[in-house]
């Protein structure tokens, strides 16, 4: 088993490069399904889920070629997709049990093939997340759903029709799968109390780049106008507005100034306000936002909400940022119910962190001390590294393919601007 061994007291400074998200390129992905021309993706990070995903289209059918050089330079890679040949419309257990968003190609294999059969997801074990949106979604267009030995089958024969989706709450993985359903079923769809995540306005362009007829992304209210078939595009995936939010939190942290190449910050406002709050320098510079240290940090209260709100996916990073901040900080959770798994392993680095219910109560401490911890999920890795590039002395992070799923050469990106971190085997 790999570690990360950080050794912390290093001030980052300098730039780092953010990659395309992880959030936008699994969605992204999935578009090619709804086409039998090649679709080209471009700026696609190197993560393991986005290999886990590839792993699963190419089981489909779906031949995927480096589209340009040999994929290792910066900027991400260029994929082709290519589904002209659609092999098999099962998505099995082996593969989908590794990553939720597998659900994603359920929506855009029915509405090609008239029929798909997906196993119920895996993913990280951050609370429930049923997929009963985006089967209910489904139904609306009149696909026929079946649950079986763990597999979910839907199917069309008769085609998909235009309808009305409205989500009880947000949902942004309900709302991808039925805006690229909905892209070729007869007629009109609108969704109502749709996600309005970065991530959602991305996929809309590219659909539309596709062919797609869509108006109202990144709003509550979106319409789809189906057409008979889209074509084939090329695509560029949005900077990954976690990774960058998560490095931000890094240079308060370390009293650093970190240029965050390619960040946008419209993309992640809410984190931003509350850095500044917390005592973060903030600038837009030419080719991104710039984070510094204003040599204070001060304790501050979020609530996790859908954009533009705070970001769950946020939360845990900003609880490290808390525990080494003067005053009291209060987290409240509103949207998954067991996200605070990461709560006991900070506490192993010395951090004051009390939970009741869906709030933590987090009183900043002097310092934290370097000891061996374990992540539990994807965010929560992160902020562990995060408060071993402050503790005193050696933090060993274990489990790391939790952390391999979301940021892209991690180690590389904060050594190259002074930390003093390393992954080794065991």
């Amino acid at each position: 088993m790999e570690k990360l061994v950080i050794t912390g007291g290093k001030r980052l400074e300098g730039t780092i490069e953010i990659s395309g998200a992880k959030n936008a390129a699994l969605p992204l992905m999935c578009t090619p399904l709804l086409t039998d021309e090649p679709v080209i993706l471009t700026n696609l990070p190197r993560l393991a889920d986005i290999t886990t995903l590839t792993d699963l289209l190419n089981h489909l059918g779906v031949t995927v070629t480096i589209a340009g050089g040999d994929g290792t330079g910066s900027g991400g890679r260029s994929l082709t997709f290519d589904a002209s040949n659609i092999a098999d419309t099962v998505a099995p257990y082996d593969i989908v049990r590794k990553m939720r968003a597998s659900i994603l190609v359920l929506g855009p294999l029915v509405a090609r093939m008239g029929e798909a059969t997906v196993s119920m997801p895996g993913g990280c074990a951050i609370g429930n997340r049923p997929i009963d949106l985006h089967l209910k979604a489904l139904e609306a267009l009149g696909a026929v759903i079946e649950m079986e030995d763990g597999y979910v089958r839907a199917s069309a024969p008769g085609g998909l029709k235009g309808g009305s989706v409205r989500f009880p709450f947000v949902s942004v993985g309900a709302t991808e799968n039925i805006l690229m359903t909905a892209a070729l079923a007869k007629g009109t769809t609108t969704i109502e109390n749709a996600a309005r995540e970065p991530e959602i306005t991305d996929l809309s362009k590219c659909l539309t780049s596709m062919g797609a007829r869509i108006s109202g992304a990144g709003s509550e209210t979106i319409t789809v106008e189906g057409v008979e078939r889209l074509h084939g595009a090329t695509h560029a995936v949005m900077p990954d507005r976690v990774e960058a939010g998560s490095y931000a939190v890094a240079a308060l942290m370390t009293r650093g100034n970190l240029l965050l190449k390619n960040a946008r910050a419209e993309d992640m406002q809410a984190p931003l306000d509350v850095l500044a709050e917390a005592g973060a320098i903030i600038s837009n510079d030419a080719d991104g936002v710039r984070v510094k240290s204003n040599g204070h940090l001060q304790g501050f209260n979020i609530v996790t909400q859908p954009f533009p709100a705070f970001p769950t996916d946020m939360q845990a990073q900003f609880m490290a940022l808390a525990s080494v901040a003067d005053g009291a900080s209060v987290i409240t959770e509103a949207i998954f119910e067991n996200r605070f798994m990461h709560v006991p392993e900070l506490c192993r680095l010395g951090a004051d962190i009390a939970v009741n219910g869906s709030s933590a109560t987090i009183r900043g401490v002097n310092s934290l001390k370097g000891a061996q911890v374990m992540a539990t999920d994807l965010r929560a890795s992160m902020s562990l590294a995060l408060a071993g590039l402050v503790a005193d002395g050696d933090t060993v992070i274990n489990r790391l393919y939790h952390l391999d799923r979301g940021y892209e050469r991690l180690e590389d990106k904060l050594r190259a601007v002074g930390a003093q971190i390393e992954r080794v085997n065991d």
